[in-house]
């Protein structure tokens, strides 16, 4: 095959560097803002924090957001454009300092915009272990030995390594000589450790530990306890007419020895690991309030520092400017100093810009789901697409996707991710389109309506939705049931 050269002409959509940033700006949540931003000052020395009192009025008509390509500024290693520099841009006379900007409203001065979240310092799991550990009257390579033991434990409590494993590791890694056997008595001593259940090898010895703390509870106990060793796969699977039949008893008997089993804790480490505990503190990103029927909107600025172009660069760029004639090291300084202070600029309007189309993407998704907001009522969710948000804001759907994914708004009615807003319509037999969020709420009450000694079936469900008026198939219902972290009927079956 002959090759030949030819000019083609393609059109290529391509985002430059500054785009990219600006989307990546919009996906850090507040909670990680600010060490975002003390990132960009580390990097960029023209980019400061602005003192307190110093900071100009952000003027939101200034600089509205757009979706079109901002304006990059060529570098192309020519340096006599710098010989007469116009610093204008950078440098102003009198107080006023340009590339400050200021986030707060001042709208609204009930909101206490100082006020601290508190956040409780609490111990992680594997200090809590190492604590108790200390309590053990062992000598020195034991410690190391049930050191090691501990730091197998995963997130959930239990001990899933093999022994051969942990003598390998130990062998390997510190040089440390030791038996499956000698693990084995130290795992029994750290068993002894609270919360109850800690170093299980499964679920099973996980409940058998901690039923063997209350033995001194009653009989009830003892019994859970034959149960789980002879029975765990029945009691899994709720068959408890086997269970029944295979210790004759009867049906309040057998209720006291379930009740026993369903209060343990299947997952002992969970109650205290510190990064379970870290996820569960939710910094929201805006805040709407119900202002005597009216609905106000306000981002959380608070992990939002005022930034401004740093006072020594611009006196830098300044002093060369007033200088004589420059040479070639002086024009690579103002080459670079121009770069910083561009840099810094454009950072600022991208924090700027951030801050408008979270507003306007968050105003948007608050007057469209305006009665879930007054009411907090799920069923007032209205069907909601990216689509939808897009074509108002007149933002790309990426972007208001990127908005949605990392972002939580505080309502009165608790804190929301964005995207639970979110969702697809389903036509009723009326011909009224309905959020499938609401679908889900009613499938949701009715099982928790449901009789527990007959649970619904999914075609029950489906039958019984459609009686309301959803017109809906037997596998959409299963779909959501699973989405709603749901059992199956069998499993939801209470003596």
């Amino acid at each position: 095959m002959a090759l030949s050269q030819g000019l083609y002409q393609n059109q290529l959509q391509k985002l430059s560097p500054q785009q990219i940033q600006l989307m990546k700006l919009l996906q850090v949540p507040t909670a990680q803002l600010e060490d975002r931003i003390k990132e960009e000052i580390e990097e960029n020395p023209a980019l400061e924090e602005a003192e307190e009192g110093h900071e100009t009025e952000y003027d939101e008509n200034k600089d509205e957001f757009s979706d079109t390509e901002p304006e990059e500024t060529e570098m192309d290693g020519s340096v006599d454009e710098y010989d007469n520099i116009d610093i204008s841009e950078y440098v102003k006379d009198g107080d006023d300092e340009v590339g400050d900007y200021k986030l707060k409203d001042s709208n609204y001065p009930e909101i206490d915009e100082n006020r601290v979240i508190p956040i409780k310092v609490e111990r992680g799991f594997n200090e809590l272990m190492l604590e108790q550990l200390g309590m053990l009257t062992l000598d020195e390579h034991q410690h190391k030995v049930a050191e090691q033991i501990i730091g197998n434990l995963d997130d959930d409590g239990y001990l899933r390594r093999d022994f051969s494993a942990i003598v390998d590791d130990l062998a390997f890694r510190q040089n440390r000589s030791t038996t499956e056997e000698e693990i084995a008595e130290l795992v029994l001593q750290i068993q002894q450790f609270d919360p109850p259940g800690i170093a299980a090898r499964n679920l099973q010895e996980c409940l058998l530990l901690q039923l063997e703390r209350k033995l001194h509870e009653g009989k009830h106990v003892e019994m859970a306890i034959k149960v789980l060793e002879k029975y765990f796969e029945e009691f899994t699977k709720k068959h408890y007419e086997k269970i029944q039949r295979g210790f004759d008893l009867n049906d309040d008997q057998l209720r006291e020895v379930i009740n026993q089993i369903v209060k343990l804790n299947p997952k002992p480490a969970g109650s205290v690991d510190e990064s379970s505990r870290t996820e569960s503190y939710v910094v929201p990103d805006f805040f709407i309030y119900n202002n005597s029927g009216k609905l106000e909107l306000t981002l959380n600025n608070k992990n939002a520092p005022d930034l401004r172009i740093s006072e020594g660069y611009r006196d830098m760029l300044k002093e060369y400017d007033l200088g004589s004639k420059k040479d070639k090291r002086q024009k690579e300084a103002v080459i670079f100093i121009k770069q910083k202070i561009d840099a810094a600029k454009w950072f600022i309007d991208a924090i700027k810009q951030r801050h408008n189309t979270l507003m306007n993407t968050m105003e948007s998704i608050m007057n469209y789901q305006h009665d879930f907001f007054m009411s907090g009522e799920e069923t007032d969710l209205r069907p909601m697409i990216l689509k939808h948000i897009a074509e108002d804001t007149n933002l790309d759907i990426s972007t208001v996707s990127r908005v949605a994914n990392s972002k939580f708004v505080q309502t009165e009615f608790g804190t929301y991710r964005l995207k639970f807003f979110f969702s697809e319509s389903l036509q009723t037999d009326s011909g009224e389109e309905v959020s499938t969020r609401e679908v889900k709420k009613i499938l949701s009450d009715i099982i928790e309506a449901e009789d527990k000694k007959y649970p619904c079936s999914d075609e029950k469900l489906t039958e019984m939705l459609q009686e309301k008026g959803y017109n809906i198939a037997r596998r959409t219902v299963a779909k959501y049931r699973e989405q709603l972290n749901i059992s199956v009927a069998r499993l939801r079956k209470e003596l």
